[in-house]
């Protein structure tokens, strides 16, 4: 029986390597019921030509209806969601704007691949406990936390020690902490082994996305951070690794291909075998190296946000999408967009329980910090800020 796929955040990175899996398939063993975007109008038009029966969702507001375009806006995409009745729904979506249609496809009785690692950072416990009380499965499909995922399928979460999460070190392992002052926007774009959205690949340069990988990690596996660690291995070839209680480490090793922990997603809990390319041990070099935490700051930012509550990790994440988009519009410095988060997490103190609407409240103030920062400061903050 073909498996029912919704991909939100369809015409970005993931999305794209989502649809290339499915086509892979000459069996049509899945059928896409589902597409959005943000903006995109022409591509999802395009996805609409190809495959007539899924339904089209464009999430941004204010958006007059248009011919090949089912739902409108941020409403419009939650409404999809439920009328798609996918059996599996694969969010693309980037940033905390995720956290609601997450929310949405386990209400719809679909299970989860989720690439939006902010609905774990900002909501965890209650996303997880939605899953159970709905009996669907949330299945990782950032390429470290599928890794860990099948290890500790494989192993038993009670026989290992720690997680070791693995990270490139982004466009800017080698810079010196002088030459990180001058960066720009176009420069922290050029990741030297992904190909992804602007987000987080600035989020890559500053080792933010491995921080909120930290906290997804704590949160999706139930792990204290004391027991999570973060290695650089340039090469990305290591995906994580798990270290058991004998000492023994296992890893998984493949190409940095996001098309395989997409399909082991799509497919679990069975494995496909369709072939993505094999590692030429004969030509093969891997190296690791201490991750330095003054140079990249936003790591041990994010274990401090694990520290100091539950609701912290959402002004974690609020503070420095907000902080992101600043330096991509060039109104802050690279090195600024530590400082800011930092500045917000020294602010915020989130009180009440977690819920999704309370994580929310606390994301839409951190948000508030952080731009009243960026406009007291002004350009002061531009290049001058240390780590």
């Amino acid at each position: 029986m073909k498996k029912r796929v919704a991909v939100l955040g369809a015409t970005g990175s993931i999305g794209k390597n989502t649809l290339d899996v499915i086509r892979g398939f000459s069996d049509g063993r899945f059928e896409p019921v589902l597409f959005s975007t943000n903006s995109n109008v022409e591509e999802l038009r395009a996805l609409k030509k190809e495959f007539p029966q899924a339904i089209t969702a464009l999430a941004a507001e204010n958006i007059s209806p248009m011919e090949g375009i089912d739902f409108f806006g941020r409403q419009g995409l939650l409404s999809s969601i439920a009328e798609a009745k996918a059996d599996i729904v694969v969010n693309a979506i980037s940033g905390a704007a995720g956290l609601l249609p997450s929310k949405a496809a386990l209400e719809a009785s679909s299970d989860l691949a989720l690439a939006n690692k902010e609905t774990v950072v900002i909501a965890g416990s209650r996303i997880f406990a939605l899953a159970e009380e709905k009996k669907r499965r949330i299945i990782p499909v950032d390429s470290e936390h599928s890794a860990i995922f099948k290890l500790i399928h494989a192993h038993g979460s009670e026989n290992i020690d720690e997680i070791i999460l693995t990270a490139s070190g982004g466009a800017f392992r080698n810079f010196t902490h002088q030459m990180l002052k001058g960066v720009t926007p176009e420069q922290a774009m050029r990741h030297p082994t992904w190909s992804m959205g602007r987000k987080i690949t600035v989020d890559s340069a500053t080792l933010a996305n491995k921080g909120l990988e930290v906290i997804e990690a704590a949160r999706f596996f139930g792990f204290p951070p004391e027991r999570i660690k973060v290695v650089i291995h340039p090469q990305s070839i290591v995906h994580s690794m798990v270290r058991l209680k004998n000492g023994a480490v296992y890893a998984q090793m493949s190409f940095p291909d996001m098309r395989l922990p997409i399909l082991d997603a799509l497919c679990w809990p069975e494995t496909s075998f369709q072939p993505l390319g094999s590692l030429d041990f004969d030509s093969l070099t891997l190296t690791f190296e201490k991750c330095d935490m003054q140079k990249f700051p936003m790591i041990d930012l994010a274990y401090r946000a694990l520290a100091e509550g539950e609701l912290m990790p959402a002004v974690y994440n609020a503070a420095n999408e907000a902080a992101v988009e600043a330096f991509l519009n060039k109104r802050i410095g690279f090195l600024e967009i530590s400082s800011v988060v930092r500045y917000v997490i020294d602010s915020i103190r989130p009180t009440g329980e977690m819920s999704i609407d309370n994580a929310l409240k606390w994301d839409k103030a951190s948000r508030e910090a952080a731009e009243s920062f960026i406009k007291q400061t002004g350009n002061s903050l531009n290049g001058s800020a240390s780590c």
